[in-house]
């Protein structure tokens, strides 16, 4: 696994304030012998962890996707050495990237996590995901690889050679903590818990799924945990308030430990409308064996084996979404169990950081191999 004959792959990978995963692939990136480097917001959690393992070469806190100190600065870093690759994790990263770059035999890559918000009338998408340079998209999804299939003008479309999926990867060796305690957020003990975990934002769905209590019968008696910013929803926050029960709807806020609010619940629900990639929370939940309820949008069908691992039903439809949480309540504790059980494996099988490595190390030979023919 070279970049030339003699030196392994060089590789620039910027980034923001990156989560474990993402980190996690830096650090196994290193362990199979890439001589990576990371330009990264220096506020991020895991940043202390990057620095320890030598891989922070600078520190990079972009404002925008004009940043004219972050662009000089990465020019400064890829003027250090012969870079074989860039790797860009967000717009603004990759928008720098490109004009850092301008001049230099450097391949540049792409990453994308949702759908949504990339195409020939969005004037950014030319100076990102649409910008002529950029040699290869890593979609995190197979749906949003499809989805930017054929995106810009007829003669410049992103073709099927520059997308590829690699679903970001977990360990469920990070997923050991203790479940949360959830009675102090007014959950009764042995409950029934419905938990979703996002941004208060209309695509996510939170109203959808607080509506589902309308659709139950009355002798259900099923606790909603919101968690995130939602709390802070006035719309939402009404319509709890015209609940029948709104005292089974719990505000969490935002919490440091939801996984562990997850994992104490029953079922883990995310009832997004549009715009979903692949989702970090239905993941953690599943990871500790927590059966899920998703709706078909984004890479969730991807994620959740329906009928298997949870249940996917349509988006926006409160009276499906409600069934589904029925029928979860309905099976037995054993039952549930096995389905958690199912989707933990399947989060440890087909979900695994050490894939995300192999297959990332493999693109980037093949841009590298690439660029060597194309001499």
């Amino acid at each position: 696994m070279t970049g030339t004959s003699d030196a392994p792959l060089r590789v620039l990978c910027l980034t923001d304030s990156c989560d474990r995963p993402e980190s996690e692939l830096f650090i196994g990136l290193k362990a199979a012998g890439v001589d990576v480097d990371v330009m990264c917001n220096p506020k991020g959690r895991n940043y202390q962890r990057l620095v320890e393992q030598d891989l922070v070469v600078a520190p990079l806190a972009l404002q925008g996707r004009f940043d004219k100190k972050g662009t000089a600065a990465i020019r400064r870093q890829l003027e250090s050495k012969p870079y074989d690759v860039i790797h860009a994790y967000n717009p603004r990263a990759l928008a720098c990237g490109l004009r850092a770059s301008k001049g230099m035999d450097v391949r540049v890559v792409a990453y994308r996590g949702v759908i949504g918000n990339v195409g020939a009338m969005h004037p950014e998408s030319w100076i990102t995901f649409l910008h002529p340079r950029v040699d290869k998209i890593v979609c995190v999804a197979d749906a949003i690889r499809d989805h930017l299939e054929g995106l810009g003008f007829p003669w410049s479309r992103l073709t099927a050679d520059r997308l590829q999926r690699i679903y970001k990867g977990h360990d469920l060796s990070w997923y050991q903590a203790e479940p949360a305690d959830l009675r102090p957020l007014g959950v009764p003990e042995r409950a029934f818990v419905v938990c979703c975990t996002g941004r208060g934002v209309p695509r996510k769905g939170f109203d959808d799924l607080v509506r589902t209590a309308l659709y139950l019968p009355e002798d259900v008696e099923v606790h909603y945990l919101l968690v995130g910013d939602v709390d802070r929803n006035e719309t939402i926050r009404k319509e709890v308030a015209a609940l029948p029960h709104p005292e089974r709807v719990h505000f969490a806020g935002y919490r440091t430990d939801a996984p562990q609010l997850a994992a104490a619940s029953d079922v883990i629900a995310l009832p997004s409308k549009s715009q979903e990639g692949l989702p970090r929370a239905v993941i953690e939940a599943m990871a500790y064996a927590v059966p899920a309820v998703v709706t078909r949008v984004g890479g969730m069908p991807e994620l959740v084996d329906d009928g298997v691992t949870g249940l996917v039903v349509p988006p926006c439809d409160e009276k499906a979404l409600a069934e589904a949480i029925l029928k979860l309540y309905r099976l037995s504790p054993e039952e549930r169990r096995a389905m958690g059980a199912a989707g933990r494996q399947r989060i440890s099988e087909h979900f695994h950081t050490s894939q995300t490595v192999r297959e990332t190390v493999a693109m980037y030979q093949s841009l590298v191999d690439g660029k060597r023919r194309s001499r």
